[in-house]
C-alpha cells in the first residue's frame, strides 16, 4: 500500500510565520530540515502509528517524539492519565505522591539507580550528573566520546552528535575555551584511547559520560565489552561511570541498555540519566545512581539543582502510565516491528546495488550510506562522517512524499511502537524501492 501526500503549503505558511519571531523557525534545531532541505512538516496531531500534518497529510511515524512513543501516540490510557492529573491541578510546586510512584518505578527496572531525582530534561539530568560527579571525586575534568550528545551542556558540547552534527558544527557558540578545556574528548569505542587519557589525566577525571548505546549520531553500537571496560578503567582510577540512557532507557527493552548488557555482565554504572519514555511524551527526565553519590544533592548535601517544574503532576502520571503499559509483550512487539523493517530496509537497499550498512542497537536502527560503510561499518564518530550522509536528504524526501514521516536527519535514530501494525508496516515498505532508488542515483555536492 502506497500513499502520496499532497501539499504543504499550510505548514510553509506557517514555517514563514514562524521564522520571523522563533530562530530559525523552531524550537530545536533538526526540526528545521536543514540537512534534508524542503518545508518542515507542522503536525496537528497523532494517533498510534501515524501523525497528521495541518495540510491534512497522514504519515507513518517513525520519529515517535524521538522516542517516547514507545506505545504509540495518543494512547488512551496514558490520555486518560493525562486529563485526570490535569483536572486535579497542572503544577503544585509541591510534593506529589505519582513522583515516587514514578522512581519505584525506575528502580524497580534499574536496582543500580538506588536513588533517583526528576528533572524536566535530559540536559538537566547530564549537567545535575555531572555536577555530583564532579563533587563526589573533588576532580574536575570529564571525558567523553566524540559523536555522543548528552543534551546542550556546555562542556559537552564538545564534538557533539545529534543537532550539531546536522548544523556542522564542531562546537557551540558562546561556549568558553575554559568550560571545553575540562573535556577531554576521545573515539568511540576505543579502549586503547580511554586508557591513554587516565594513564595522562587520571588523577583529575572526575567521570567518564557516555551513550549507554550512542544514537545521535545515528546508531552506532557498543562493540562487545567496551562498555565493561569503561567500568573497569574508572574503578581503578577512582573515577565515576556515567552512562546516558535518557534515549535508550525503557526505549530498548524494560531496563533499558543495562538490562541489555550490564545486567547480563554483572557490572553496573555509578549514575545512570533517563529521559523521554519516562515522560510518555511530556518534559520528564531523571539522574539516579548510587545512593552514597546521589545523598550529595541537596537539601541532603551541598551540590545544589532544583527546579520549578521537576516532577510535574501532570508529565510523572503520563511518564508512569506509559511505564506500567510497557511490559514484556510491548518490547516484543517493538523489537519484531524494528527487525522487520530492518530486513526490509537492507532488502530494498541490496536490490538498488547501494552499499550500506544498516546499525541497530535494541530496536533502535539507522542507515549509514557508501562503500566504507558498508565494509566496515560505522563504529565512531570520524566512520560516521565519512559515510555518503548526503544520500540521505533524496531518501528521506522521497519517503515524505509517500507518507513515510523519517526523522530529518542521517544523524538520528529510527523510532518504531508498539501500535506500528501491519497496515503501517506495508506503507513503510512499499515506499522503500523509490526512497532507495533516490538515494543511490544522489550525486555528491561539489566542494
Amino acid at each position: 500500500m502506497s500513499v502520496t501526500t499532497t501539499t504543504a503549503k499550510t505548514s510553509a505558511a506557517a514555517f514563514a510565520r514562524a521564522q520571523t519571531v522563533i530562530p530559525g523557525g523552531v524550537n530545536s534545531p533538526v526540526r528545521a530540515y536543514g540537512n534534508v532541505g524542503g518545508t518542515p512538516r507542522f503536525l496537528a496531531s497523532a494517533r498510534g502509528p501515524y501523525v497528521t500534518d495541518i495540510d491534512g497529510n497522514e504519515y507513518v511515524d517513525l520519529v515517535g517524539s524521538w522516542g517516547p512513543a514507545l506505545l504509540g501516540h495518543a494512547h488512551p490510557e496514558v490520555v486518560e492519565a493525562v486529563r485526570d492529573a490535569a483536572g486535579r491541578g497542572l503544577s503544585f510546586g509541591a510534593p506529589t505522591v505519582t513522583e515516587t510512584d514514578l522512581v519505584d518505578e525506575i528502580r524497580s527496572r534499574v536496582p543500580p539507580a538506588e536513588k533517583v531525582r526528576l528533572v524536566s530534561t535530559g540536559t538537566e539530568a547530564t549537567m545535575t550528573a555531572l555536577r555530583l560527579a564532579r563533587a563526589f571525586t573533588g576532580r574536575d575534568l570529564v571525558v567523553k566520546f566524540a559523536g555522543c550528545y548528552h543534551g546542550h551542556v556546555d562542556a559537552l558540547l564538545a564534538s557533539a552528535g545529534s543537532g550539531v552534527a546536522t548544523l556542522g558544527l564542531p562546537d557551540s557558540a558562546g561556549v568558553s575555551a575554559a568550560v571545553t578545556g575540562e573535556t577531554i574528548v576521545v573515539p568511540y569505542n576505543d579502549v586503547e584511547a580511554v586508557e591513554a587519557a587516565f594513564a595522562e589525566h587520571g588523577d583529575r577525571i572526575a567521570a567518564v559520560i557516555t551513550e549507554a548505546a550512542p544514537a545521535n549520531m545515528g546508531v552506532v553500537p557498543p562493540l562487545p565489552g567496551f562498555n565493561a571496560a569503561l567500568r573497569r578503567i574508572t574503578l581503578t582510577h577512582g573515577a565515576l561511570l556515567i552512562q546516558d540512557e535518557v534515549l535508550t532507557g525503557f526505549r530498548v527493552g524494560y531496563s533499558g541498555w543495562w538490562g541489555l548488557e550490564g545486567l547480563r555482565e554483572g557490572w553496573a554504572a555509578d549514575l545512570h540519566t533517563f529521559g523521554k519514555v519516562i515522560g510518555g511524551g511530556l518534559p520528564v527526565a531523571a539522574v539516579g545512581g548510587r545512593r552514597d553519590v546521589m545523598s550529595l544533592l541537596a537539601p541532603t548535601g551541598p551540590v545544589y539543582q532544583a527546579g520549578t517544574l521537576s516532577g510535574n503532576p501532570v508529565a510523572t502520571a503520563a511518564g508512569l502510565t506509559t511505564l506500567r503499559l510497557a511490559d514484556a509483550s510491548v518490547y516484543a512487539r517493538v523489537d519484531a516491528v524494528s527487525a522487520q523493517l530492518r530486513g526490509e530496509l537492507t532488502a530494498a537497499l541490496s536490490a538498488e546495488g547501494q552499499p550500506h550498512a544498516v546499525q541497530w542497537a535494541g530496536n533502535l536502527f539507522s542507515t549509514f550510506f557508501g562503500a566504507d560503510a558498508a565494509a566496515h561499518g560505522a563504529q565512531d564518530y570520524a566512520a560516521v562522517l565519512a559515510s555518503e550522509s548526503w544520500r540521505y536528504a533524496p531518501f528521506f524526501t522521497s519517503l515524505l512524499e509517500s507518507g513515510v514521516y523519517a526523522p530529518p536527519s542521517p544523524f538520528e535514530a529510527w523510532f518504531v511502537s508498539a501500535a506500528h501494525d501491519d497496515d503501517a508496516i506495508d506503507r513503510i515498505v512499499s515506499a522503500l524501492p523509490a526512497a532507495v532508488r533516490a538515494a543511490a542515483q544522489a550525486t555528491a555536492p561539489t566542494a
